[in-house]
């Protein structure tokens, strides 16, 4: 699973991904300060089945602090897109094809509207940060319409003829861009085409098609700005999904827990100071946080953008395979070793494959490590599942 973090220049993207995944990357107030993009690792997290089945878990692809295990997920920091953008502006073509890796979009946009369109920097609360969501769906889905449009007479009439189905010539058309072909039944069935359709029907589609494939969630950063509050009061009113969001300040709790400096866990509305002798401009500058951000938001947004999207967007579960179901343990006595996020509706011989390629053969059955009993192969996982694959030697 590959979640793009997007948005234009100078909203907070790469504070974001660095907060999210504490790399390093270069984040200034300069127009392309991200020109490839920025990949790396971030945690959903999600409540541990090791406290409800009392036992204490050595995890191996994820991490479990304190009961809340944290699951990998691949970020990428997308560079900032400019108006144009699905004409070529700004490189535009490259980053928008950046952005269709993706499963998901997380969109930062500069809640405290003090980013123009253009991401240049003005005074906070003279830009409606409102435009700056429309400015990105209006860019994905132009470029997309633009790719659509390339060969679509000759599709109409393919389908026509009877030579092919509109729907597998468009998710053809389309190969490349992360659609699916069920993305392109769905859409089409909501949202019909045909030849002539005017150009307000298909971007219709397209909006349709994007919102099936690329679903978003926006990060309405910079919550810590006076101005902003009133724009997320405005933004929460919509029908759009959106979290408060402090990049800078859940970036700076995280390197002051890496320096152990103070206890946190990535989500939670406080955090445990260690260092008692803490120098004078670390401490206001938590102390800020705490009463500005944790809160006012009861957190810094970080955390719950990534959940949310993974939960709520992509409507993932977590499940925990495994060797032993007596003792929930790998074949190496690790106890609830993995935690993989899976689409809802994952089934068992599903998920064997997942785990390995080779397993989706020699996939036999399934045990419910809580209940002891066999799982059909066509069985519905449910979150917090943990699941003894049964294979054939």
């Amino acid at each position: 699973m590959q979640i793009a973090i997007c948005g234009k220049t100078n909203c907070g993207k790469t504070t974001y991904f660095s907060a999210a995944t504490l790399v390093d990357a270069e984040v200034s107030n300069r127009i392309f300060t991200t020109i490839k993009p920025n990949r790396g690792v971030g945690y959903v997290t999600a409540p541990c089945v090791c406290r409800e089945l009392g036992v204490k878990c050595n995890p191996q692809n994820s991490k479990c602090v304190d009961g809340i295990r944290l699951i990998p997920v691949k970020l990428i920091d997308i560079a900032g897109l400019v108006p144009g953008a699905h004409k070529g502006k700004g490189l535009g073509n490259s980053f928008l094809s950046d952005i269709m890796e993706a499963n998901a979009l997380i969109h930062i946009v500069d809640a405290s509207g003090g980013t123009d369109e253009g991401g240049n920097p003005v005074q906070p609360g003279t830009h409606n940060p409102m435009d700056d969501v429309l400015f990105l769906e209006k860019e994905i889905d132009y470029w997309i319409l633009g790719i659509l449009q390339k060969n679509w007479r000759d599709m109409c009439r393919k389908t026509e003829a009877k030579v092919g189905k509109l729907d597998d010539l468009i998710h053809k058309q389309l190969s490349g861009l992360g659609i699916t072909l069920d993305d392109v039944k769905r859409a089409l069935r909501e949202v019909p085409v045909k030849e002539d359709s005017p150009e307000e029907e298909m971007l219709g589609f397209v909006e349709m098609l994007r919102k099936k494939s690329k679903p978003m969630i926006v990060a309405a950063n910079k919550a810590d700005v006076s101005s902003a509050e009133a724009n997320i009061k405005r933004m929460q009113e919509t029908e759009i999904m959106s979290v408060p969001c402090s990049a800078e300040s859940e970036l700076a709790l995280r390197r002051a827990e890496k320096e152990e400096d103070i206890k946190y866990i990535p989500g939670d509305k406080k955090f445990e100071l260690i260092k008692q002798d803490l120098d004078e401009k670390k401490k206001k500058a938590l102390e800020f946080i705490q009463k500005n951000v944790l809160d006012k938001y009861g957190s810094t947004g970080v955390q719950q953008v990534l959940n949310k999207a993974a939960f709520d967007l992509l409507k993932m579960i977590v499940v925990y395979p495994v060797e032993n179901e007596t003792h929930y343990t790998s074949g190496k006595g690790h106890v609830l070793p993995d935690a993989y996020l899976v689409p809802k509706g994952t089934t068992p011989k599903q998920l064997a494959g997942m785990i390995h390629t080779d397993f989706l053969e020699k996939f036999i059955a399934a045990v419910d490590a809580r209940t002891k009993q066999r799982m059909a192969a066509d069985h519905e996982l449910k979150n917090n599942d943990v699941v003894k694959i049964m294979l054939r030697k």
